[in-house]
């Protein structure tokens, strides 16, 4: 069995949550968000590239080396 490395990557929230809406407030928390100034690494696939694309004023997603 071949395992496929997938990439990762860095997501930092950089905009508050005030103001906003209940469905990015709760992509947010799925992607493991909750404050400002916080960072997850994801394994990066097409759900997490989704997600990342419904907040991405709010968030900065840098690459992650192995």
């Amino acid at each position: 069995r071949q395992e496929v490395m997938m990439a990762k990557v860095k997501i930092t929230l950089v905009r508050g949550l005030a103001g906003k809406s209940k469905r990015k407030r709760a992509t947010l928390e799925a992607l493991g968000l909750r404050r400002r100034g916080k960072s997850t690494v994801k394994e990066l696939n097409p759900a997490i590239e989704g997600m990342i694309e419904k907040v991405k004023e709010l968030v900065k997603v840098e690459p992650v080396e192995e």
